[in-house]
C-alpha cells in the first residue's frame, strides 16, 4: 500500500503552454464533427457574412455549425446549455477553441441560417454516399407524430381570437401612451413585455387568419359541390358516392336528388303523354298498365324530409379552431392519445440512413407517400447516389388505390402490421404475378403474401423506426422547440443530419473523409 495519495495540486504552475489536442482522445467524437463540418458544403453559412465592412466579426458559421453538431450528437438543443458547455465542457472548448457565444448568438445562428438546414442535409447525404453507407436496396416510408412548441390547450375559435387581438392592442396602445417622463413612475408595461406583447399579437393575427383561410377554401369547396349537385340534378341525375356525414351537407344532398328524381319523373310523364297520344293518333289504346306515383320520386320526397329534420335537430357544427401559440401546428392522433405537432417524415435506407425528410400538416400518411417519393428521387439526385434505388416499402397508413399505382417497386401493406400477418397465416402464400382480373388491392395483398415480399415487408419496421426511437427516447427530441412550418423543417432536417452523422461516425477514422 502507498505512504500517500494521489492529489490534485491545483496550485501548480503549468511549465508548458496547454495543448487542446490533447484534451481528448484522437478518435473523440468532437474531432469527426471539426473534420465533418471542414467536408459539408456551406457557403450558404458564409453567405450572410462577407466580411467586406465595418462591425463587429461575426463567429466562424462552420464553428457555429460544428458546436450544433456535436450538441445535437448528445441530445442538446438548449442554447443556455451550449453557452455554458462552452465554459466547462473540453469537448465543446475544443471546438470552439476556448469561444464562448452567448446563448442569443446560438439562437440567431439557427434562425438566420434556417433556409440553409435542407442543403446541409443534403451534403450530408454525399459524403454517407462518398462513405459507401447508402445502400437503396431496401428504403422504408413512415412518419411520425412531432410535438409543436404548443399546448393543447391554446386552440381556440375565430371569435376568441378576435376578442384577444382586441384586448391585446388596447393594452399595448395604452401601455405606450402612459409611458410618461417621470423618473420615479413604473411603467405598467416594460419595453420587454411590450415586445412580448407584439409577438403575441403577431402570433393571434397568424391564428385568425388561418382560421379565416380555412373556413373560405371550405366555403369555396361546399359551393363547388352545390354546383355540381345543381348541374346534375338539372340533367336528371343523381350524384353517386354515400351520403355525407355532415347533416347540412346531407340536406343538400337530399334536395339535389329529389330535384334530379323530380326531373326524371317529369320526362318519364312527358314520355308516356306522347305515346298516348301518338296511340289515340292512330286508333288504338296504349297497352301495359297505366304507371302509378312515380316510386323514386317518394323515395326521394322521404329523403328530403328525413334530411331536413335531422338538419333542424342537429347541433351547431363546431366552429374551426386554430393555436395561438404556432398556428401552423394541427391537432395529431397518437396510439397515447392527441398532441399539438406536426407530421414529421422520413424515408430510410437499409443502413438507416435518412436519404429524404419532410414535415408536413396532414395527420394522414396517405396524400404523403407522392410527395416523399419525389423528394426521395431528388435527394438520390442531389447526394449523388449511383446505387439503384430497388423496392419501396410503406405501411397502411400510406395505402390507397391511387398510391398502389404510383411508379416504382412499392409494397403498402393493406392492414395494420399484426392485422397483415394475421392475414397471410390464413389466406397462405402465393407465388408468381397476381392474377391479370385482381383488384390494385388484390394485387397488392398477392404480393406482399409471395415469399420475396414477404421477407423485403418484414424489413419494414426494423429499418424505419428505430430512427424515430433514436431521436425521441435516445436524444430526447419528442418535439420541435421552434414554431412555424419553415423552421420545423430546417429543425427536422437538422436533426436527420446529426443522426446521418452519428452513423458516419461509427464507420470514421481520422482524415478518412473526402469533401461533399
Amino acid at each position: 500500500m502507498a505512504f500517500d495519495y494521489v492529489r490534485a495540486q491545483r496550485d501548480q504552475v503549468l511549465l508548458l503552454p496547454v495543448s487542446m489536442a490533447d484534451w481528448l482522445e484522437e478518435g473523440h467524437l468532437a474531432w469527426f464533427v471539426i473534420d465533418v463540418v471542414g467536408q459539408l458544403d456551406t457557403r450558404a453559412l458564409h453567405a450572410r457574412h462577407r466580411n467586406d465592412g465595418a462591425g463587429r466579426p461575426a463567429y466562424d458559421p462552420d464553428m457555429m455549425l460544428a458546436l450544433l453538431l456535436y450538441a445535437y450528437a448528445n441530445g442538446m438543443r438548449s442554447s443556455r446549455r451550449m453557452e455554458a458547455a462552452c465554459r466547462t465542457d473540453a469537448a465543446f472548448r475544443v471546438i470552439s477553441a476556448g469561444l464562448v457565444p452567448d446563448h442569443a448568438t446560438f439562437a440567431r445562428f439557427v434562425v438566420d441560417h434556417e433556409a440553409a438546414m435542407e442543403g446541409l442535409f443534403v451534403s450530408g447525404l454525399r459524403l454517407c454516399a462518398a462513405a459507401g453507407l447508402v445502400d437503396l436496396s431496401t428504403v422504408a416510408i413512415d412518419g411520425t407524430k412531432m410535438g409543436a412548441s404548443a399546448s393543447l390547450r391554446a386552440n381556440h375559435s375565430i371569435e376568441w381570437v378576435r376578442e384577444a387581438v382586441v384586448a391585446l392592442m388596447a393594452a399595448t396602445v395604452a401601455s405606450e401612451e402612459a409611458e410618461a417622463p417621470v423618473p420615479a413612475r413604473v411603467d405598467p408595461m416594460s419595453a420587454a413585455e411590450i415586445r412580448g406583447a407584439r409577438a403575441r399579437l403577431a402570433r393571434l393575427k397568424a391564428a385568425q387568419a388561418q382560421i379565416e383561410a380555412e373556413d373560405a377554401a371550405a366555403a369555396e369547396a361546399m359551393a363547388i359541390r352545390d354546383e355540381a349537385a345543381t348541374a346534375q340534378a338539372g340533367a336528371g341525375r343523381r350524384l353517386r358516392g354515400r351520403k355525407p356525414a355532415d347533416v347540412h351537407a346531407a340536406l343538400t344532398r337530399a334536395e339535389a336528388d329529389l330535384a334530379a328524381a323530380r326531373v326524371r319523373a317529369e320526362a318519364k310523364a312527358a314520355r308516356r303523354a306522347e305515346a298516348e297520344a301518338a296511340a289515340a293518333a292512330a286508333g288504338r289504346r296504349l297497352g301495359g298498365f297505366a304507371p302509378g306515383p312515380d316510386r323514386r320520386l317518394a323515395q326521394a320526397t322521404q329523403a328530403l324530409a328525413a334530411a331536413r329534420q335531422a338538419a333542424a335537430a342537429a347541433s351547431p357544427a363546431p366552429r374551426r379552431r386554430a393555436n395561438v401559440t404556432d398556428a401552423d401546428s394541427r391537432i395529431m392522433k397518437t396510439r397515447r392519445g392527441y398532441l399539438q405537432g406536426y407530421n414529421a417524415q422520413a424515408a430510410v435506407d437499409a443502413n438507416q440512413i435518412v436519404v429524404a425528410q419532410m414535415v408536413s400538416q396532414d395527420a394522414n400518411d396517405v396524400a404523403l407517400l407522392a410527395p416523399m417519393l419525389k423528394l426521395l428521387e431528388d435527394s438520390i439526385t442531389a447526394g449523388a447516389i449511383s446505387d439503384a434505388l430497388r423496392k419501396i416499402l410503406a405501411d397502411a397508413g400510406y395505402w390507397s388505390d391511387d398510391n398502389a399505382r404510383l411508379e416504382g417497386d412499392l409494397l403498402i401493406a393493406t392492414l395494420k402490421d399484426w392485422k397483415q400477418r394475421k392475414a397471410a397465416r390464413e389466406a397462405g402464400t402465393t407465388t408468381g404475378e397476381p392474377p391479370e382480373d385482381a383488384s390494385t388491392l388484390e394485387a397488392m395483398e398477392h404480393r406482399l403474401r409471395t415469399a420475396e415480399g414477404a421477407a423485403a415487408y418484414a424489413k419494414r419496421s426494423s429499418t424505419v423506426e428505430p430512427v424515430f426511437g433514436n431521436h425521441k427516447a435516445n436524444r430526447n427530441f419528442p418535439g420541435f422547440r421552434r414554431r412555424g412550418l419553415s423552421a420545423v423543417r430546417a429543425e427536422w432536417s437538422f436533426m436527420n443530419l446529426s443522426h446521418n452523422m452519428g452513423k458516419l461516425f461509427d464507420h470514421w477514422t481520422p482524415g478518412s473523409l473526402s469533401p461533399a
